[in-house]
């Protein structure tokens, strides 16, 4: 029987179609569903497709513990618990590069806007005022841009600004090889202090958290700016306030927000509304035609993948494995407690039957392990059904 799988938030008609083309039945909504609904909804699904609005919580996944899969249709992985999806045997697939330039382009685009009051000009423009100054304009080039988080989207920030006459500088807390004449600065302390603008490319984790508050805007030079297409619960949005309004900041321009709606269709509240030089977007850094064309090709190939092959290579959350296609051959897979004997069990069954193993390939994580093996067509049943019995199973299944 063919997989089933709900597509939620609007992923990219590629995606559905791709799946489409393997004759898997999709459903597509167009929303976030909340927690009571989507428990009932996943029901009849083999597995979840996302962007970053919807949460897999605990409770979504223990109620829905037949999932087999979940695709994360953009970079984040933070609204799956990752954990639980582990332990219950559901890998989880992200598209980690496919929407690097797009962010990469918008936080280009804002500096230049921040930095020649593009925002408000353009307001007032509209509303019928002629502002033509020079006064609060000025060029990028020359200035200095400090880069929090140094991976795919900031490294290529870095290499876009440096073309543009930018000196770049970044911190990140793991050694990072620099990109062209970018140079690493030892702490997140003394970036603030020599940037002209800085803009954020962190993960959402604890230790990321609140990481912009009062103190480190304080630290920040007179008159520069802030930029934020991380993640919302990155900066103090009310502390970014009173630095705009004390003229602290010249201005910043935010993509992320500890509260963000659930869909279109709900009002959108911030405490930076209204202010000057204030650019406003709604998480829209990977919301580019190409980019959700490539992440929707990306993670609808990697969940085809799974289901026809096994394959977990590009999982956030589980053990690595790929074995080659073999015409010819029944293959199975386990999903396993990963503890001492398990595989030796599962081969000794294998043997008693007579099978031979024409491929295997075993990977392990902390708590778990996973194996495709392929063997001979005959008695491929019962041998999973063997293996399915063992008390460290978690899941075994037959893919072909």
């Amino acid at each position: 029987m063919n997989p089933r799988i709900l597509l939620l938030e609007n992923i990219s008609p590629i995606a559905v179609s791709s799946l489409e083309s393997e004759g898997y039945e999709v459903e597509l909504l167009s929303y976030a569903p909340d927690e009571n609904e989507l428990i009932d909804k996943l029901k009849g699904f083999d597995a979840v497709g996302l962007r970053s609005k919807t949460k897999l919580t605990k409770k979504v996944l223990l109620e829905n513990s037949h999932l087999r899969t979940i695709g994360c249709f953009c970079i984040g992985t933070n609204q799956v618990d990752l954990e639980t999806a582990r332990k219950l045997g559901m890998p989880v697939f992200n598209a980690p590069h496919s929407n690097t330039r797009s962010v990469a382009e918008l936080v280009i685009a804002e500096m230049v806007a921040l930095a020649r009051r593009l925002g408000d000009i353009n307001s007032m423009a509209h509303r019928g005022k002629w502002d033509k100054s020079a006064k609060g304009s000025n060029e990028v080039r020359g200035k200095t841009l400090g880069i929090v988080g140094y991976g795919h989207i900031g490294s290529q920030v870095s290499v876009l600004a440096e073309s543009m006459g930018l000196n770049v500088q970044f911190f990140d807390t793991a050694k990072k090889l620099p990109l062209g004449n970018a140079s690493a600065v030892d702490s997140l302390e003394e970036l603030l202090k020599v940037s002209d603008f800085i803009s954020l490319h962190v993960p959402a984790l604890e230790s990321t958290k609140n990481m912009i508050g009062k103190k480190q805007l304080e630290l920040m030079k007179e008159g520069s700016y802030l930029i934020n297409a991380s993640r919302g619960s990155v900066v103090i949005i009310d502390d970014l306030r009173n630095a705009i309004e004390s003229k602290k900041l010249a201005g910043c321009a935010i993509d992320v927000f500890p509260i963000e709606p659930a869909s279109n269709s709900e009002p959108f509240k911030s405490p930076l509304q209204g202010l000057p030089n204030v650019i406003l977007t709604p998480h829209i850094g990977g919301s580019t035609e190409e980019a959700q064309q490539s992440i929707g090709q990306e993670v609808s190939d990697s969940l085809k993948k799974f289901f026809k092959f096994g394959s977990t290579v590009g999982s956030v959350n589980f053990p690595q494995v790929e074995l080659a296609y073999r015409e010819n051959t029944a293959r199975l897979t386990n999903i396993h407690k990963n503890e001492p004997g398990v595989l030796g069990q599962i081969n000794g069954y294998i043997s008693s039957t007579g099978s031979n193993i024409s491929g295997q390939s075993l990977a392990t994580s902390d708590d778990i392990g996973y194996i495709i093996i392929d063997v001979d067509a005959r008695g491929v049943d019962e041998l999973a059904n063997e293996i399915k019995a063992l008390d460290k199973s978690i899941i075994t299944r037959v893919l072909y």
